[in-house]
């Protein structure tokens, strides 16, 4: 099962030195989004702000960045 990892670019860098593995990068994309909507809350519950380009890098294996979730396409604001 393939790895992925998870870096996570808001106010700090917090790259992912240990990944997960997960079946396909649909899996890892859901895991991405769903780490994004914490982070949008936790920060908006404790800062009151909300950040739209920040962001969550997806990697493979090879270090290659696959696929980058921002925080203001994981919401929904009304």
């Amino acid at each position: 099962m393939p790895r992925y990892f998870f870096h996570l670019h808001n106010d700090i860098e917090a790259p992912d030195p240990d990944g997960i593995e997960l079946p396909n990068i649909g899996a890892a994309r859901t895991v991405a989004i769903h780490n994004a909507r914490f982070t949008v809350a936790e920060t908006i519950k404790t800062e009151g702000r909300f950040v739209g380009d920040h962001r969550i890098d997806i990697e493979d294996d090879d270090g290659t960045v696959i696929d980058t979730i921002y925080f203001k396409d994981a919401v929904t604001v009304e």
